[in-house]
């Protein structure tokens, strides 16, 4: 009985929790390992993810192994993409994406996307069929700058004032594919900054989310996105008001990063960006990237 029950209190005494990041985005993760995950946890895991879009487990230690193998676990992985500085995936783990302003010996970048600030946008949305998630994995971290900033798409809408919401009811949005979110054109591409012709795909400005089923404001990047149907000027002036919405304050949150953090966002139901840190200090990140199980659907 003594021994049954110190591994009840163990099991108990370890239980994963979750901790709200802020009111309205996201939660974190307390209790669970990420390099030797229990099937409870990983269920704990999935439900947590549908319901707050993002999440932030601390202290982790992991192999790139297993920061590949817990990402499995959630679907199948996209293989890091081609950006400006060519394959920037770690050998022999093509799904293992390489984001880091450090050069190598032969002062060559080891990795993309550098110091400077990347702007709000959803990764990949560009494509056909989007990727459903993204975890950002902390090696090294500058001293000061470099935050990640998540935002819930959900609350944005819930909260839209009705005038707004009325003028993107059926509309769908240009997904520019011509630039990266650090603002390099991507490779086999030529810059084009004409949102009427630019490479991009449409997808609903308002999704239901293939999950939760919920009504979710599905934007990608400001950048030579477009509204289609309307015309430049318009297109140009209801995006701004899009993107002012989205991004106020209360539907934000910053994370300051600690080596060891794994954070996790919903590429269907949230934006994020990056702050630009000095060039100097070294970064550090592995991505991985849950391939899109569904093409985004109209709510």
């Amino acid at each position: 009985m003594t021994g049954t029950a110190t591994q009840d209190a163990t099991r108990t005494e370890r239980a994963p929790a979750l901790r709200p990041l802020t009111t309205n985005v996201g939660m974190e993760v307390c209790g669970i390992d990420l390099a030797h995950p229990a099937p409870a946890d990983l269920s704990f895991i999935i439900d947590a993810f549908n319901t707050h879009g993002a999440l932030l487990f601390r202290g982790q230690n992991l192999s790139n192994e297993q920061l590949v193998g817990f990402s499995r676990s959630l679907g199948d992985l996209d293989e890091a993409p081609v950006n400006e500085n060519g394959q920037t995936a770690v050998p022999g783990l093509p799904e293992l994406y390489v984001i880091s302003n450090i050069e190598g010996t032969d002062g060559a970048p080891i990795g993309s996307l550098g110091s400077g600030e990347a702007a709000w946008h959803t990764d990949m949305s560009y494509l056909e069929n989007p990727p459903d998630a993204s975890l950002l994995y902390a090696i090294e971290i500058p001293p000061a700058g470099g935050d990640t900033w998540i935002a819930n798409m959900y609350a944005t809408l819930d909260h839209m004032p009705a005038d707004l919401r009325s003028q993107i009811e059926g509309r769908t949005i240009k997904h520019d594919g011509t630039y990266n979110s650090g603002g390099y054109v991507r490779q086999g591409l030529v810059a084009n900054d004409d949102p009427l012709t630019c490479e991009g795909t449409l997808h609903p400005a308002v999704c239901a989310h293939p999950v939760t089923g919920r009504p979710v404001l599905y934007l990608g990047r400001r950048r030579n996105a477009y509204v289609d149907g309307l015309s430049l000027e318009e297109s140009e002036a209801l995006l701004d008001a899009l993107w002012a919405h989205a991004t106020r304050p209360e539907f934000c949150y910053a994370h300051k990063w600690r080596i060891g953090d794994v954070l996790m966002w919903d590429n269907r139901a949230t934006l994020h960006r990056r702050d630009e840190f000095d060039a100097t200090a070294r970064r550090l990140m592995h991505r991985t990237q849950v391939r899109g199980k569904s093409v985004p659907r109209p709510a």
